[in-house]
């Protein structure tokens, strides 16, 4: 029905095809052809679309590359050496986790490798908690249809606050359109964002260097064009990479953004890099964030009070649900949504955060 709706509304320019089968979903794509640039707003589109920009001969990322950026194991040995990131080892199926863990040092962080949105990845601060860790992990492998035998990453925790980079390559330059402060802690078990606020009141070296880390991270992947978005932590002052995407912020963070006098949004301004045209007002013109509402537990989503009062809250610019009412919700680490967002513009950080804790004052949330 869903398909249905979206080729009635789009005629022509709608096409339908199966992300899950990058090599074919690219063939699909190529062969609906002409395009003047294919991007991808999510990891799921990300090796189609590289793939896709290949066959068509437009600009686009070495897909191996991509690929890459899409499993956490080959994203660290690809940078192994080049930049600063946690120490990790491989977990394979059948090892024991708590060994593998306690050789890195407690705590530590296991993930599946190409899950999004949190899903999975959960801190352990003993043997018997990562070897608990391990197997809550593969049973969400399971649950998603993915592999539950595949390998998992162990990472020594790092501590501090966490940032992310939002920024566009253009012929192998990083161009950073806004670096986002999380203000809650992100210390586990479970690591449910919140609060995303830009720009960062970090010192402006401590950013540089951020900067500069998530450039030499693009570049020993091979990365040479499109969105950015890399997840930093600030480690007494000294930023370490813990991942790097080559797609734009997930969810729906990205309507948060507007750039210049004339409020490009993000999305805009991506197809204009993406079109080879002149990116100009790449700087925010205001402070602005976003909050991802978070999911208290697993059920049936009965009811969301407070929308319209939260709506109300001086700077809030949007308050909207991503799940309708009676839907199956799951909470972290199970999950991978967020139950819907918030958006808020003032003309400085501080007030921008007030707002968006307003807002998880306001709201309430309720699950059978």
């Amino acid at each position: 029905e869903r398909d249905q709706l979206l080729s009635d509304h789009m005629g022509d320019s709608f096409l339908l095809t199966d992300l899950a089968h990058p090599d074919a979903a690219a063939d699909d794509i190529a062969g609906a052809g002409p395009f003047d640039a294919v991007v991808a707003p999510d990891d799921q589109g990300v090796l189609a679309a590289a793939l896709a920009a290949e066959r068509l001969g437009l600009a686009h990322n070495p897909p191996a590359a991509v690929a890459a950026t899409r499993n956490k194991v080959a994203l660290r040995r690809a940078l192994r050496g080049v930049v600063r990131q946690p120490v990790y080892q491989v977990l394979e199926d059948g090892t024991d986790a708590g060994l593998v863990a306690g050789e890195l040092g407690f705590p530590v962080v296991l993930k599946p490798l190409s899950r999004s949105g949190s899903q999975g990845v959960i801190r352990a601060d003993d043997g018997d908690g990562a070897r608990a860790a391990a197997s809550r992990i593969r049973r969400i492998l399971a649950v998603c249809g993915a592999n539950p035998s595949e390998p998992l990453l162990v990472e020594r925790f790092v501590p501090g606050p966490e940032i992310a980079v939002e920024a566009v390559l253009v012929d192998g330059d990083l161009r950073v359109l806004a670096i986002f402060d999380k203000p809650d802690p992100l210390d586990g078990p479970y690591f449910e964002e919140t609060i995303y606020v830009a720009p960062s009141r970090l010192h402006p070296e401590v950013l540089d260097a951020a900067e500069a880390l998530v450039s030499e991270a693009c570049a020993a992947l091979g990365l040479e064009t499109g969105p950015v978005h890399a997840e930093l932590r600030i480690d007494a002052g000294r930023p370490v990479l813990i991942e790097v995407a080559a797609r734009p912020i997930g969810g729906r963070c990205g309507q948060a953004l507007h750039f210049g006098l004339l409020g490009t949004s993000l999305e805009a301004l991506l197809l204009r890099a993406a079109l080879d045209r002149p990116l100009a007002g790449l700087r925010l013109t205001e402070a602005v964030g976003a909050l991802m509402l978070p999911i208290p537990r697993t059920g049936v989503l009965e009811e969301v009070r407070g929308l319209e009062a939260a709506a109300r809250i001086p700077n809030v610019t949007g308050v909207e649900l991503s799940m309708p009412i009676g839907s199956r919700v799951q909470a972290l680490p199970d999950g991978d949504r967020y139950l819907g967002f918030a958006f808020a513009a003032a003309d400085d950080a501080a007030e921008v955060e007030t707002a968006l804790r307003s807002v998880m004052g306001t709201v309430e949330v309720v699950v059978a």
